[in-house]
């Protein structure tokens, strides 16, 4: 059974940082693209970053355009954990973010990175993040 869990949520200042982790269990790890994904109140679910989820190739990452530079995705295979760790995080950035599960083969069949919600199959259950002004 896939199973994926997020920690490392909480309140945190404007300016601030935070480290987001998805624990992943139930299928061989490095076989796959992890996705991180946020949902403010009242918007549709976004893709943030994801690795293992460009052109089939294993630990080849993807962000969001308004996030690259300030967000930087890792995965640590021996502990089966995707890290993401926020910078300089602003009020736009409170949101419950999920972390997700798929294929890396899938990115060839889809012909791009997996970044789409649609695209994944399995998810967490999301850990909250909001940011003070």
């Amino acid at each position: 059974e896939v199973q994926l869990v997020e920690s490392g949520g909480g309140l945190v200042q404007a300016g601030g940082s935070l480290r987001l982790s998805c624990k992943a269990s139930g299928f061989t790890f490095d076989d796959y693209a992890i996705g991180w994904f946020r949902q403010a109140p009242g918007k549709e679910r976004e893709g943030v970053s994801c690795i293992g989820c460009k052109d089939g190739v294993k630990g080849r990452t993807y962000y969001a355009d308004s996030l690259k530079g300030r967000f930087i995705i890792s995965s640590y295979i021996a502990k089966n954990t995707v890290y993401l760790p926020m910078n300089s995080l602003g009020p736009e950035g409170t949101a419950a973010y999920y972390c997700a599960a798929a294929r890396s083969s899938d990115s060839v069949w889809y012909g791009g990175p997996l970044l789409h919600p649609h695209e994944y199959g399995d998810w967490g259950q999301g850990t909250q993040v909001t940011v003070s002004s």
